[in-house]
């Protein structure tokens, strides 16, 4: 009797054991953090260019300029990245009125100011003075 008796038991958690693995599987309690929406071919263009600017490249250019767009995409998404740096392209390439409609919205002040700012921060984290 004490056998069948702890059987039972026994079948009886792995039942259940088994059951609940299948039916409720733990949901993280948070979704997880985006670590970058950067696509790697605008990385790299980033790092390229920030390179050339800066005399070369180096091992210290390098590195500098990969945590130059790390820093900036922890200020900015992807697409707040893309519609900055387009704002700011487009607006520098007219002058007066024909300008104005990049150069004068809201958005694009706000986009291009958040740009800037992003870009000190991480020229002030990055590069060793």
């Amino acid at each position: 009797m004490n056998i069948k008796y702890s059987v039972s038991v026994f079948s009886l958690a792995l039942t259940a054991l088994i059951s609940g693995c299948a039916t409720a599987p733990e949901q993280p309690s948070e979704p997880a953090p985006i670590v970058s929406d950067y696509p790697t071919r605008d990385r790299v263009e980033y790092v390229l260019n920030c390179v050339a600017q800066h005399g070369g490249l180096s091992y210290i250019s390098q590195y500098a300029c990969g945590c130059k767009i790390d820093k900036i995409a922890e200020k900015l998404t992807f697409a707040e990245y893309e519609a900055a740096k387009t704002f700011t392209y487009l607006s520098k390439g007219q002058a007066g009125d024909a300008g104005s409609a990049m150069r004068d919205p809201a958005q694009s002040k706000d986009l291009r100011k958040r740009l800037k700012e992003a870009e000190e921060y991480a020229e002030k984290n990055c590069f060793v003075k």
